[in-house]
């Protein structure tokens, strides 16, 4: 063989070596996206589990909210529909309005001594507040995934691979402005 034949053959070699590698690492990464949207979805599940039993103790006490719990039961259904079908923006409007109700349903039970004092009102509001907090922690690492997942596809030279092999950018999963604000307090009891 000739000097020239066996550079080519070698530098092709290392070509494809690298390629191969990219290839396999964009492969994790989009597993990764995978996984951390997995995590959420358990919690989702989860908490999607609780939130009757947390409306049913409610409800006993408080008879003249049925206004609220009907917003945290619809924003529930709204969860659930989104996660079905997979729809990550779907799942932060949901969630928005969820947490929104929430928030309102554990503010007014302020107002309702019996039901703050009631063993199983309390264990699921540590149970459902515990889940918000693991939500809030796999919901920063599923954007983490996400971003490491984008950037990768859009990076030179992964991006034709990315495109040759049918990679897609992913979603982040966000909340809308007001989900981030402060809860008013006053408004909610006036």
């Amino acid at each position: 063989m000739e000097l020239t034949t066996v550079i080519v053959l070698v530098v092709l070699g290392v070509v494809l070596l690298y390629a191969i590698m990219l290839y396999n690492q964009l492969v994790s990464v989009k597993h990764a996206v995978s996984q951390a949207w997995s995590n959420i979805d358990v919690l989702l599940r989860q908490r999607h589990d609780e939130l009757p039993k947390l409306v049913e103790a409610c409800r006993r006490y408080m008879q003249h909210e049925t206004q609220t719990l009907e917003r945290v039961i619809a924003a529930r259904g709204a969860v659930a529909a989104a996660r079905a079908e997979s729809d990550v923006k779907g799942v932060g409007r949901a969630e928005s309005a969820l947490r929104a109700g929430l928030g309102q349903l554990f503010a007014l039970a302020e107002n309702y001594p019996d039901l703050k004092a009631s063993e199983s009102f309390q264990h699921l509001q540590e149970r459902i507040t515990g889940l918000e907090s693991g939500i809030a922690d796999r919901r920063e690492l599923y954007n983490a995934a996400v971003n490491i997942n984008n950037v990768r596809i859009e990076q030179f030279p992964e991006v034709l691979l990315a495109r040759l092999f049918g990679f897609k950018s992913a979603e982040l999963l966000q909340f809308t402005a007001e989900e981030k604000a402060d809860v008013d307090i006053r408004a909610l009891f006036s």
